[in-house]
């Protein structure tokens, strides 16, 4: 105590004097132990995440080196077997969600998926060069879901029409192709129907990808956005953001989302609506998202591959079973009454479920029709027979497009 009856160390700011014999910690030392204290926690963790990425790698190789096995075995056993094997990698993304959700994961289910199909991607691309035509230019939806769906290793190849596109798989210059069927809020896109009627190619895949837009800019700031570029569709689907936050801004339209953002990206004051992906690939700013005034705008696109419906589907002995599957045919009935009606039936009592039906006009025919359906179920397997069978006879023609996994939005 001092002669004013205070302790020292009170008017020292709380440090001990040095005949106490302990020296008191201060705030800021002690915030400097407690870093240092966190820094080695983290250095600590960091040091396992490497570890572990050492070992990913290693398995990734490993995998790789498998994959690649894999299609040597293809090639030497004299079948030319597609490296493209939709129905294989579902039934293995299927077995890790079973796996990650017993095992409590914590990773969803979709980040699964999502990391499993570029390793997909890149195992094809070890076995083959997998190239895929799809609606451009570059960054379109189209692009972008064809990169959901094969990942970032597949050899991207933008056309110029729907048309293109079939032709180019047709004609084997490209391995796959995407094309869009329909649209939760446009409907169907009904040109690609009629293009199924004029090549030989099927489907193997489907695809449902989110339609969900952006405002993207080369401005860092909404205020500085003096006009909108994008493809009459966003815009229109984005007419009540637009009125609410740029009403003076002139709406612009442009052949493509991607034509819209290129030109965007190169102009002081303009803006573009277009997919968050294609900013990113663009390397502008997202100003502001969502922007679409409804919500659940899906698009299901399909995957198509070279060969008629005699080339539809390999089958195996460890083929899925019909849960999960999807038969999409097109079939023309003849032009009396109750002809459409004979083959609903024929679908009813075979106790298939019919997921969709559209009827396009047959071309060189007028008032006749051609019909495309999807059936939930493989409906090539030796359990339908029967229900084939009964199609065929109601039928004028029948052709089926192809077997392949259902897919789901998520």
């Amino acid at each position: 105590m001092n002669r004013d009856g205070q302790d020292e160390r009170g008017r020292r700011g709380g440090q001990e004097s040095p005949e106490d014999g302990i020296r008191a910690v201060s705030p800021r030392e002690a915030g400097a132990d407690a870093d240092a204290d966190t820094q080695a926690r983290l250095s600590a963790l960091r040091r396992d995440i490497n570890a572990v990425d050492e070992e990913l790698l290693t398995l990734l190789n490993r995998r790789a080196e498998l994959s690649v096995r894999v299609g040597e075995c293809k090639r030497s056993g004299g079948r030319s077997l597609a490296v493209f094997q939709p129905r294989r990698e579902r039934e293995i993304l299927d077995g890790l969600h079973r796996r990650n959700e017993a095992m409590g994961g914590m990773l969803p289910h979709q980040a699964v998926e999502h990391v499993w199909r570029e390793i997909f991607s890149s195992s094809r691309a070890l076995q083959q060069s997998v190239r895929v035509a799809f609606l451009g230019p570059e960054g379109t939806f189209s692009h972008l879901a064809a990169l959901e769906c094969l990942g970032h290793s597949a050899d991207m190849r933008p056309v110029d029409d729907f048309h293109t596109v079939f032709r180019e798989v047709a004609d084997a210059r490209c391995e796959l192709g995407l094309i869009p069927l329909e649209n939760t809020l446009h409907g169907t896109v009904g040109q690609n129907f009629d293009l199924f009627a004029e090549h030989a190619v099927h489907i193997v895949g489907e695809h449902y990808s989110r339609i969900t837009h952006c405002l993207m800019s080369a401005e860092a700031d909404l205020g500085l956005v003096r006009r909108v570029y994008s493809h009459p569709q966003p815009l229109g689907q984005c007419a009540g953001w637009l009125r609410a936050h740029l009403p003076g801004a002139p709406l612009l339209p442009e052949e493509s989302t991607a034509t819209a953002a290129r030109r965007a990206a190169g102009e002081a004051g303009a803006a573009a609506i277009g997919h968050p992906g294609l900013a990113a690939m663009l390397g502008l700013h997202v100003l502001a998202a969502p922007l679409e005034d409804a919500s659940g705008n899906w698009t299901r696109f399909v995957l198509i591959a070279p060969g008629g419906p005699e080339a539809a589907t390999v089958r195996t002995a460890s083929d899925l079973p019909d849960q999960g599957l999807k038969t999409s045919l097109l079939f023309t009935v003849p032009h009396r009454p109750g002809a459409l009606a004979a083959v609903l039936d024929v679908l009813a009592r075979g106790g298939v479920n019919m997921t969709k039906l559209e009827s396009r006009p047959l071309r060189g025919a007028a008032w006749q029709y051609v019909f495309f359906v999807d059936i939930g179920c493989d409906l090539l397997r030796p359990v339908h027979q029967d229900t084939m069978n009964a199609l065929t006879a109601a039928c004028q023609s029948v052709r089926v497009l192809g077997v392949y996994p259902q897919s789901e939005p998520h």
